[in-house]
């Protein structure tokens, strides 16, 4: 029985490798290629930009702890933008509460954002990052509300808010 398992997971482990590499999409660079000019920094410059929180966030794909943002229980009309370059990402109409603890969206703003397969945790997930500047944001889930049933589930510290 051992050696049935031993096979089985060696088969599982082999196969996941081979499906992480051919699967691996462009990676969404902090100057996307499309970007434009001004938008195209370096990572000095985007540290001297943002705040070192930030910075995690947006330019080393960090992610913030759960309910610790403010932008979680914003109720008010108004756009999201992009913390990095101001890019409109979500309109308040979009926001839901989806007890995660992130601001959550099940609608972006149209060609507000990019996806990539992420494979940090094992199993592959869809992160998405802004369109402009290339910002990481969060990722992107199957399970959220009507009519797209998307959850965009967003680093607070990768967005700011203005009430309309």
């Amino acid at each position: 029985m051992n050696q049935f398992l031993s096979r089985r997971y060696f088969i599982l482990i082999t196969t996941m490798s081979i499906l992480k590499f051919f699967l691996k999409s462009k990676k969404a660079l902090a100057s996307s290629e499309d970007s434009q000019e001004e938008w195209n920094l370096t990572q000095e410059e985007w540290k001297n930009k943002l705040t070192p929180e930030s910075y995690y966030i947006l330019r080393e794909e960090g992610t913030e702890r759960a309910f610790s943002s403010n932008l979680n229980n914003e109720k008010r009309k108004g756009i999201f933008y992009c913390a990095g370059c101001n890019l409109p990402l979500f309109n308040s109409d979009t926001k839901f509460d989806s007890g995660t603890g992130w601001p959550s969206f099940w609608d972006s703003i149209q060609g507000s954002v990019e996806t990539k397969v992420d494979f940090k945790l094992i199993v592959p997930r869809t992160e998405y990052h802004c369109s402009r500047c290339g910002g990481h944001q969060g990722h992107v889930f199957n399970d959220g509300p009507l009519p797209t049933g998307k959850r965009y589930c967003n680093n607070g510290l990768a967005l700011k808010f203005r009430a309309e």
